[in-house]
């Protein structure tokens, strides 16, 4: 293969991972269900059924039994990882940790992405840092494993058995030997234990357990995995335990191959490995263990875990005097908040598959010949089918839930509560009505928690939920297969309509089903993002207030009429912003008073989370810094602000030569400096407006936006304007921003004509840094000089050196060296600004939809313009609404 054309394969499979991950994740889970379709061929759905009625209680009460105490054991996992990262955190958070994360991952695979997630809002709640629960998971992970093969390497070695597995016979001596590698690695983890107390993986330090912990590691897990293998053996009907060693191979060789696969809680995979492992059992019997297993196992620790995170969650909304508990209830209810969601969408999913389950499974005939004396058939049809469409529509808005979305919420309980009614219509499954009747009342319980306004929709299927989706409708597709497999298909099976048809039934409900399913994909790619929240309008009042008390002139551009704008309950104070897809971008430091800044920065905070956005403050100051670090935001530093000192600023002396050169040189060309006054601008607007395009032509550019003003008549109108003339032809210009309490002046707009004669610029500076020197302005400021004051050390981020990068090799793309060096001359203070954003990825991309911001996107005043409101107090100003 050619490197060009490998580069392409890796081009697109970077660029399709998600897409291809949830492709492969739908096919192991479809091979998994037609190797278990294979093996049952010769059970019936009766059987299952007879074998399931035939297990006692005593069986079930010893599987419940095993179950509590593998979970038990599953909580010391992250206790040792937290004493071998050597971090301090009570059990009770721990074991929550442990908890929530395996009963996710258990259910829905993907552990790093579901378990993972959890793990990491509690612990960071808890005071640990991302690197430590990426540590506790790497430990946990390794726990678990060298457990596995313990066990395993011990019942190889000393109870080999005949093991056939896809036509292909593991002998005793291969199994043999296979348990003597396994124990040979356990020993050499315990013996090279103690040895080092981490080691560097790709930059990154892992912490290694001494060597007491790593035995402790390898029992505890031993115990859980012996624990859980047994909660299935004793639902196996015919085992004695004499034979529980050889068992358990099949069953760890079960787990590793499920975890391997990733398939959505191992689905199909796990089941197809114990049916193979196990061939002297009866087929219907182990199948009925199977789904005991499923429901022991998974799914009651998923509602126990479910039912406790809702009942927290609403003790947050619906009990005031949790006001007044400790700082520790108070982040635990914060946790509650955030794991709760994942919880009840994970419910809800069960929930959905439990429907289209039992849409593909025959109707109870005892039953139906019940529902016959009061429902007519049609209803009974109808209402079958509508069944298996809310079980469709509850996997698609299980997602929803997990974004905490309002809209998800509402749509949800309205399928649950539809749901109850077409459960008893069908055929009086008053255990399924019951079910999600209690689904519901967890739901209701727990609304406080979905917050977030429905923009949902543009992102409602990410592959890794159509993976989960698509494996739940093949699991019900295939059962529905396996129920009906002895009746023979044929065309007249879609239109029989019978109360004994449950054949007929599935096939309308699969067709039905699959519809749907296309249909919301379709829709996915159809939609688009949903608008923005309504912007508040900015009153006259608070713009005076907010600007009286503002140290920096770029305040001025709340006045460009592209911005949103968010204002504080005083009334004194605001903060500039726009959104721009997804992305929420706040203009700098908030305006106004600085006890107000985090408070509208919170606010603004919560705002962009309830809306599904992500917030990106860009060109901060150090004053603002601090609050965003409250904010837990990613921060790089974007460059430095000259700020020239006005108080002695003079063109005398050995500093001033360059610039009293520049005036001399400028005066000889005829350039004459002047202050227009804001009432004398009107006036000059078709002068400046030429030399304005004349500007933008020679540059190649169009109006920008957002971070700065464009030429418009009555933004310019406002302002005193600085120009050079040369003769009677105005030559440059710069508007003149400056704030109230005279503590900065500056200039937003600097044009000038193609053949401006060399140092007229250094003129208009000049003689400006002079003209407010005299009227009693502190300093002036010369603006950003982008990437510039990044240091670029081998340790540095990778960001600071490609940035520096760019700033000394760049100047085919922008000025950057160049433009601080020109700044350099009016020897100013240089002040750094930053960019902060929540998360990396969100830094990323906020950065990519801040360029279209400033490129004259959305966000322009042209697209601002039939938006707009004139401003009270500033005559022309225009205020979004």
């Amino acid at each position: 293969m050619s490197g060009a054309r490998a580069a392409r394969l890796m081009a697109f499979a970077t660029r399709y991972r998600a897409a291809l991950s949830g492709g492969v994740l739908l096919l192991v889970t479809a091979l998994a269900l037609f190797a278990v379709h294979s093996l049952l061929a010769e059970v019936r759905l009766d059987h299952v059924r007879a074998a399931l009625s035939a297990l006692g209680w005593g069986q079930v009460a010893a599987a419940l039994l095993f179950t509590a105490g593998s979970y038990l054991a599953l909580t010391c996992y992250d206790v040792l990882a937290l004493r071998v990262i050597a971090r301090t955190v009570p059990y009770r958070v721990a074991a929550l940790a442990s908890f929530t994360s395996y009963t996710l991952s258990h259910n829905l695979g993907l552990s790093l992405l579901t378990g993972g997630s959890a793990r990491y809002r509690i612990y960071t709640a808890a005071g640990l840092s991302g690197g430590d629960v990426a540590r506790v998971i790497a430990n946990a992970t390794l726990t678990f494993w060298s457990g596995i093969a313990a066990l395993s390497g011990i019942g190889l070695l000393l109870w080999p058995v005949p093991l056939h597995l896809a036509g292909v016979e593991i002998g005793a001596g291969v199994q043999r030997a296979i348990g003597v590698v396994l124990l040979g690695a356990i020993v050499a983890l315990v013996a090279f234990a103690g040895r080092r107390r981490s080691v560097g993986v790709f930059g990154w330090r892992v912490a290694l357990p001494t060597r007491r912990q790593a035995v402790a590691m390898i029992l505890v897990s031993a115990c859980d995995v012996g624990l859980a293998s047994a909660a299935l053996f004793v639902l196996v009907p015919g085992l004695a335990w004499g034979g529980f060693p050889a068992f358990f191979v099949g069953y760890a060789l079960a787990i590793v191959i499920a975890a391997i696969s990733h398939a959505p809680g191992g689905i199909g995979v796990f089941e197809a490995v114990i049916l193979l492992a196990l061939p002297q059992v009866d087929r219907s019997g182990l199948a009925a263990a199977l789904l005991a297993y499923r429901a022991c196992y998974y799914l009651l620790p998923l509602v126990v875990a479910a039912v406790m995170m809702a009942w927290r969650e609403g003790r947050r909304f619906h009990a005031p005097l949790d006001r007044l508990a400790t700082d520790v209830a108070v982040a635990g209810r914060s946790v509650m908040h955030t794991v709760a969601p994942a919880f009840i969408a994970t419910l809800v999913f069960t929930g959905g598959v439990m429907l289209l389950v039992s849409g593909a499974l025959p109707a109870l005939p005892g039953r139906l010949r019940d529902l016959a004396q009061v429902v007519p058939l049609p209803f009974v049809e109808a209402s079958h089918i509508a069944a298996s469409l809310v079980g469709t529509l509850l996997l698609f808005l299980a997602p929803g839930l997990y974004r905490r979305l309002d809209g998800a919420f509402i749509a949800t309980r309205a399928l649950l509560a539809a749901g109850v009614v077409f459960s008893l219509a069908k055929g009086i499954d008053y255990e399924e009505a019951g079910v999600l009747l209690a689904l519901l009342g967890v739901l209701q319980w727990s609304r406080g928690a979905f917050y977030r306004r429905t923009a949902f929709t543009g992102d409602l299927l990410s592959p890794g939920w159509l993976a989960a989706t698509g494996s739940a409708i093949l699991l019900a597709l295939w059962i529905g297969l396996f129920a009906f497999k002895h009746v023979e298909y044929r065309s007249a099976l879609w239109w029989d309509f019978a109360w004994r048809g449950d054949a007929s039934r599935f096939l309308r409900a699969s067709l039905a089903v699959s519809v749907l399913a296309v249909a919301m994909m379709l829709r996915r790619l159809l939609l688009a993002p949903a608008p923005p929240p309504a912007a508040v309008a900015l009153t006259g009042a608070a713009l005076h207030a907010a600007l009286a008390t503002t140290d920096h002139s770029d305040a001025m551009l709340a006045l460009t009429g592209d911005k949103r704008f968010l204002v504080a309950e005083t009334g004194d104070a605001f903060l500039a912003y726009q959104v721009q897809g997804r992305t929420w971008i706040a203009m700098g430091d908030p305006v106004g008073p600085r006890a107000a800044w985090p408070d509208l920065m919170w606010r603004l905070r919560g705002l962009a989370d309830a809306a599904q956005g992500r917030l990106l403050f860009y060109q901060i100051g150090p004053e603002a810094l601090p609050v965003a670090i409250d904010l837990g935001f990613a921060i790089v530093k974007y460059g430095e602000e000259a700020r020239v000192p006005l108080a002695g600023f003079t063109l005398a002396g050995p500093a001033g030569k360059p610039l009293r050169h520049a005036e001399r040189r400028a005066e000889k060309a005829g350039a004459v400096f002047e202050i227009v006054p804001a009432a004398a601008v009107p006036a000059l607007l078709p002068a400046l407006e030429a030399v304005s395009d004349e500007w933008l032509a020679a540059k190649g550019r169009s109006e920008k936006a957002f971070s700065l003003g464009r030429f418009d008549s009555d933004y310019l109108s406002r302002f005193d304007c600085a120009v050079v003339r040369e003769g009677e032809r105005i030559t440059a210009f710069a508007n003149l921003w400056a704030t109230p309490n005279r503590t900065e002046l500056s200039v937003d707009l600097m044009r000038h004509r193609d053949a401006l004669s060399y140092s007229a610029m250094d003129l208009l500076f000049a003689r400006l840094m002079v003209w407010g020197r005299d009227q009693g302005y502190a300093r002036f400021s010369l603006g950003l000089a982008p990437l510039s004051g990044l240091d670029a050390r081998r340790l540095a981020p990778l960001w600071a050196q490609a940035a520096n990068l760019v700033y000394r090799r760049g100047e085919g793309l922008y000025g950057f060296e160049g433009l601080r060096f020109y700044k350099q001359k009016f020897q100013p203070e240089w002040t750094p600004r930053y960019i902060a954003a929540n998360g990396d990825l969100a830094l990323a991309r906020g950065l990519f939809d801040l360029n279209r911001l400033i490129s004259g996107g959305r966000g322009s005043s042209a697209w601002m313009a039939d938006r707009c409101d004139p401003l009270p107090g500033f005559p022309g100003a225009a205020i979004a609404t």
